[in-house]
């Protein structure tokens, strides 16, 4: 099952709008192998009708808060979740070189606990970015 379909059907299993603007952002971003800002789907989605800044603004948040994308807070940018949506944590790995960007999943449930426990704070997720040097550019 691709992305759209699994957005599809988790709109459907929680009850939530599966509207077109949606659909378009989420295959619009899920279509790019690199990462894209909201002008970059803005212009992508350009030629289609309803593709109104806050409509696009609108339709990423949910994403980002279902989990369907992530935001690259460094690059001001975003991309599909690889790993199924069901992870806390997300660590994006950026080649200082080249570029190049992956997600990769770190379930480090020690992170979870010590915050719990030292910072009295409840997490619900992390993301992280990690800065080096991709295996092409070595």
């Amino acid at each position: 099952m691709d992305l759209i379909e699994q957005a599809e059907a988790y709109c459907k299993s929680y009850k939530y709008r599966f509207t077109e603007p949606r659909k378009r952002v989420l295959d619009a971003i899920t279509r790019q192998k690199d990462p894209v800002t909201a002008y970059d789907i803005l212009r992508l989605l350009s030629t289609e009708k309803d593709t109104k800044p806050p409509t696009i603004y609108r339709a990423i948040d949910f994403w980002l808060k279902h989990g369907f994308i992530h935001r690259i807070e460094s690059m001001n940018c975003y991309i599909a979740c690889n790993f199924n949506h069901k992870h806390k944590g997300t660590q994006i790995l950026i080649c200082e070189k080249c570029g190049a960007t992956k997600e990769t999943c770190i379930d480090d449930k020690h992170i979870y606990t010590e915050v719990s426990e030292k910072e009295s704070f409840l997490v619900h997720s992390w993301n992280m970015e990690i800065r080096g040097i991709c295996s092409k550019c070595v």
